[in-house]
């Protein structure tokens, strides 16, 4: 029998218009009261709560993370999910603006689950995109074994379906040194902060002979604690940046290379630990540009990608190798406006980021309706997936 996709997009419209109030309210919540990764106990359950009471059926906890959980409405196949990020950065909160992917990831799931469309309507909250890795985790951890796509957004300048990511893994960098009187004993003394600063500047060093699409920076994160006691420990964190796990793998080795020289230049250990491996993308094509053709139905232009420059990175990358996944942008702030920027954690809490948010959330919802509907639309995501690489820059 066929579905009457007009009257599934009507009821779409209804449900994000009757829940837009509740959803603004939530969005602002999440931004008034930001918590870091892996932290986010009273977001989640502000998440969680309002799932449940629209009936969804929400387990918390799931693989292993407190603030991680799934909510489901309707039952078999196929499973469509909403990932929800809610994490905030450090001192300046909301300025990769997670409450709009949040909320919106919820407002796409109310909507879909009010067309009453055969199939499974998940939300998947992905606790610690910023830097602890969520999605790895739960994707290691089997929570997305029985998802057929994987939907979400993220907030910036323009609005685009596709765009390239780069593999990247943090690095904790430690030195241990011997602590002495900077002054009256300074030949006993092994300064760990001397090792780090040398890291450094070996790390400036290697951007001249790395590709132009590798990033490496780092920040100190203890240099000591007295100007006349030579450090004894030295703390740094790192990032290490490129298109693809394995070229990420070759820099870290190179990395670690740099390290162990650097420590044996100033008489000092060093001691490296990894974080988890982000992926780079692999963008779902049909399912990135349905919601294209959707939001420019909205009114909303959007642009054509051209997949080249510098990126972040996300632990959405490891998802799309996995399964049918898209993580489009849309546009809620003025062209050029930094990201991860006290400006964005400003913007991402007007009224007119919220009404573009609502905007995506629709598309996404259609695109999910669309995918649950269409079993020929169901194909091609599949042989996309199956078929084609991750998108790299020209």
């Amino acid at each position: 029998m066929s579905v009457d996709m007009t009257a599934a997009y009507r009821a779409i419209d209804g449900a994000l218009a009757a829940h837009r109030d509740e959803l603004t309210a939530l969005s602002l919540d999440l931004h008034a009261h930001p918590e870091l990764a892996m932290a986010e106990h009273r977001s989640a359950g502000l998440l969680t709560d309002m799932l449940r009471r629209n009936g969804f059926r929400v387990e918390c906890g799931i693989a292993g993370l407190p603030t991680a959980f799934r909510a489901e409405y309707g039952t078999g196949t196929p499973r469509v999910a909403f990932l929800c990020e809610y994490d905030a950065l450090p001192e300046i909160g909301h300025g990769c603006g997670h409450n709009l992917i949040a909320a919106g990831g919820v407002g796409a799931a109310l909507a879909l689950a009010g067309t009453g469309l055969a199939g499974t309507v998940c939300v998947i909250g992905t606790p610690g995109e910023e830097g602890a890795g969520g999605k790895i985790l739960e994707l290691d951890r089997g929570v997305f074994d029985d998802v057929d796509a994987a939907l979400m957004f993220h907030p910036g300048d323009r609005t685009l379906p596709i765009r390239h990511a780069t593999a990247a893994q943090k690095l904790v960098v430690e030195y241990h040194g011997v602590a002495a009187h900077a002054a009256g004993s300074p030949a006993d003394g092994r300064s760990a902060l001397a090792g780090l600063i040398q890291l450094f500047v070996a790390v400036d060093a290697m951007r001249q002979f790395v590709p132009e699409t590798v990033r490496l920076h780092g920040i100190i994160t203890h240099g000591g604690t007295a100007a006349n006691v030579v450090p004894e420990y030295a703390r740094g964190e790192f990032q290490v940046r490129d298109l693809t796990r394995e070229s990420v793998g070759e820099l870290v080795s190179r990395f670690r290379a740099a390290a162990q020289g650097t420590a044996a230049a100033t008489g000092t250990t060093v001691e490296i630990t990894p974080g988890l491996l982000y992926a780079e993308r692999k963008n779902n094509h049909p399912l990135a540009f349905r919601v294209a053709d959707h939001l420019r139905t909205a009114g909303i232009d959007v642009e054509t990608p051209v997949l080249r420059g510098g990126t972040g990175s996300s632990d959405i990358g490891n998802v799309s190798l996995a399964l049918p996944t898209i993580h489009p942008y849309l546009a809620v702030l003025p062209r050029g406006t930094a990201t991860h920027s006290r400006e964005m954690t400003r913007l991402v809490a007007t009224p007119e980021a919220h009404e573009a948010t609502w905007t995506m959330a629709g598309a996404l919802a259609r695109t999910g309706a669309d995918l649950l509907a269409d079993a020929e639309f169901r194909d091609a995501v599949r042989d996309d997936f199956v078929q084609c690489p991750p998108d790299y820059p020209a």
